[in-house]
């Protein structure tokens, strides 16, 4: 597909159906297919090899590395990651002989969530702000924000700081080795107290001392 008047890249061996809605400075690169009826917000990267199914809805600056397919049902907020060859479903008994396409089940990745490669996500649930999921681990409930998630099936195993470090709580409060961001361990969770959708851990070395 060319990109003559366009705001978006897209790979010469790439297909963009009709109807999608794709955001300025989004790169969609080799062999994907970005179906009708999706939409990609402004400055997201679609590596090789990647399905945009229909239906999907993408944030800003949506980061999908290589071998992903995001299927119908997949809502990602804005500054998601997901990881190489990471996996999505949209129905949980599927059958070849069985239609099921008005029982999809919806996905929900909060903004600046990020799925480890390899990592499954069975539908139906939501991966909270800031959440991170390990490198192949199966996710089969609801993620809380900022929670550190691994194994099959998915357990937390501690929190995680906006940038990605993990967080050492101390009398219900943390503060991020690496970027000095602050949190407050609560009975809901962990609440945010300084926010920097920027932060950058090697920008911001020393700001924890």
């Amino acid at each position: 597909m060319g990109n003559e008047d366009k705001s978006y890249f897209v790979h010469e061996s790439s297909y963009v159906d009709e109807g999608c809605a794709i955001g300025a400075g989004t790169k969609i690169w080799h062999f994907c297919h970005i179906m009708s009826g999706c939409v990609l917000g402004e400055g997201c990267n679609i590596g090789q090899n990647v399905v945009v199914s229909p239906g999907v809805v993408l944030g800003k600056n949506v980061r999908i590395q290589n071998n992903v397919s995001v299927y119908t049902g997949v809502t990602c907020e804005d500054n998601v990651f997901l990881g190489p060859s990471c996996v999505f479903t949209n129905v949980i008994n599927p059958r070849s002989a069985v239609s099921r396409k008005d029982e999809y089940r919806p996905t929900l990745l909060k903004e600046s969530a990020s799925v480890g490669a390899n990592a499954t996500i069975v539908c139906g649930h939501t991966i909270g702000r800031c959440a991170l999921v390990g490198a192949g681990s199966v996710v089969t409930r609801d993620v809380p924000d900022f929670a550190l998630v691994v194994g099959n099936p998915a357990r937390q195993t501690g929190w995680v700081c906006r940038c990605g470090e993990k967080l050492d709580f101390h009398e219900g409060n943390a503060r991020c080795p690496a970027c000095g961001g602050r949190y407050r361990l609560t009975s809901q969770g962990v609440e945010e107290l300084t926010k920097d959708e920027n932060c950058n851990p090697a920008e911001t070395a020393g700001k924890a001392d």
